[in-house]
């Protein structure tokens, strides 16, 4: 009995454990992704400043 209830728990900690990595990459690929497109118009922002200058 105590060895199943073992076993149960390592399986839901395991499949909660998954889950949230699985959730983090996409969250850190989201991240990735927003973090270039705002090096983009920075860059983008100093050429226009810097022609104007």
């Amino acid at each position: 009995m105590f060895r199943t209830l073992v076993r149960v728990v390592l399986v839901m900690m395991f499949t909660a454990t998954t889950g949230i990595f699985l959730a983090a990459c996409n969250t850190i690929e989201g991240l990735g992704k927003d973090i270039e497109a705002g090096g983009k118009a920075t860059s983008g922002a100093a050429r226009d400043v810097k022609k104007k200058l």
